[in-house]
């Protein structure tokens, strides 16, 4: 295996291993919340600020579209799939490397839900901001939501345009044969 192989492929280990702890605190967190919360009364943190209140989530963000199962999993399906093929995309170097960083979060997150509505056909909520009346998440909501806003953020403020052009086709035609 040649070198540049040789750290594609740990890079690419080192990811799967990253994706898996994320979804495992992800999953740990809601196996916290099923058994310490469901069943019962709000358990507040910040009294007027923060508690955790267990919810069943069978929509999306902010309980939208309820029910839509099969609409979730061909979703979620096709989104992992754009992410992945967009990570592998990314060259290898540190100038990427926080969205190659995000981009994993992003997946982790979407999995973390995923592995929920396939064991459960819900998503386990259980932290709510009360002081903003802010609809009840959990920890894989907080990687997609803070991964999609540093991205946003990386995308606008620290590359340009020219950055990505890795992500365009070559066609193997030159201008003057167009």
């Amino acid at each position: 295996m040649r070198e540049a192989e040789g750290r594609t492929f740990r890079w690419i280990v080192l990811s799967i291993i990253f994706v898996a702890i994320l979804v495992a605190a992800d999953q740990w967190t809601k196996h916290l919340a099923v058994l310490y919360l469901k069943g019962r009364e709000s358990r507040v943190l910040i009294d007027g600020v923060l508690e955790f209140r267990y919810l069943e989530n069978q929509g999306a963000a902010f309980s939208m579209l309820q029910g839509q199962q099969t609409f979730f999993y061909i979703l979620t399906a096709v989104f992992l799939c754009i992410a992945v093929y967009f990570f592998l995309r990314i060259p290898q170097t540190r100038r990427f490397l926080p969205i190659k960083i995000c981009l994993l979060i992003l997946m982790a997150g979407a999995a973390g839900n995923l592995i929920d509505r396939i064991t459960h056909r819900y998503v386990v909520d259980f932290s709510y901001f009360s002081i903003i009346d802010f609809p009840v998440f959990n920890v894989a909501d907080i990687y997609v939501s803070l991964s999609v806003i540093v991205l946003a953020l990386l995308i606008l403020f620290r590359y340009k345009d020219e950055d990505f052009s890795f992500l365009k086709k070559h066609s193997g035609r030159t201008k003057t044969e167009e």
